[in-house]
């Protein structure tokens, strides 16, 4: 299937565009090798060279391999940092759900698995929040510490790894709800109902407590729909 031809803009990122485009759709399947550069040259309308580039940095993200001798091949579908950029521009609402996704099943594990270690560290830095008082910038700092906290002592790598991927939009999330006054911003006290409920080791009302701190923000951006 033919590509169209680039016409404008920076030559190099308008071809990693469209080959990232034919990639993300399976127009050219994992595993499947990709035209030649000579032809991808042709039905782009640009150069070997700037074919050979586009190819390259597609392939320094992983999402093609170059195999001396045999051609060029695709390696995965999509690109880790292209998605994070999107997800960075997915509606604020989305983002909350993603986050509250995580942090509910973080805190129903958490409940169930926490140990000494992690509930003085959950302490800490909940603690450190409330001492930050009016410093925004320190608070919001320990409100992030406090949840990864909460999702370490899930102790499930697979979680942890995932909450580590979002981590910019859920510091993001954070600092929409302590800024945006249209936002309901979670509390101290909300916060501090979350961790009683992990050291008491009450899964269900760690549960509750998780859903608690952001169904407010998210029923008001829903409201706003």
């Amino acid at each position: 299937m033919k590509l169209a031809q680039v016409s404008r803009g920076s030559l190099v990122e308008l071809v990693i565009d469209s080959l990232r485009e034919a990639i993300e759709t399976k127009r050219w399947p994992v595993d499947e090798r990709i035209p030649t550069e000579s032809a991808l040259s042709a039905q782009l309308g640009v150069s070997r060279n700037t074919v050979r580039e586009a190819v390259r940095v597609l392939a320094h993200v992983g999402l093609l391999q170059v195999r001396q001798g045999d051609g060029t091949y695709v390696r995965a579908q999509y690109d880790p940092g292209e998605t994070l950029r999107r997800i960075d521009r997915a509606a604020l609402r989305d983002r909350i759900e993603v986050r509250l996704t995580l942090e509910v099943e973080a805190a129903r594990l958490a409940a169930a698995r926490r140990n000494d270690s992690d509930l003085r560290e959950m302490r800490c830095t909940l603690d450190a929040r409330r001492d930050a008082g009016m410093d925004l910038s320190q608070r919001i700092d320990y409100d992030e510490r406090f949840h990864h906290a909460v999702v370490a002592s899930a102790r499930n790598s697979a979680l942890s790894d995932l909450y580590a991927y979002f981590l910019r939009a859920i510091r993001n999330t954070i600092e929409r709800t302590e800024i945006d006054l249209d936002l309901p911003e979670p509390t101290q006290a909300d916060h501090e109902a979350l961790l009683q409920a992990i050291e008491a080791g009450d899964a269900e009302a760690a549960e509750s407590a998780a859903r608690h701190l952001l169904t407010p923000s998210l029923t008001a951006l829903t409201s706003e729909r």
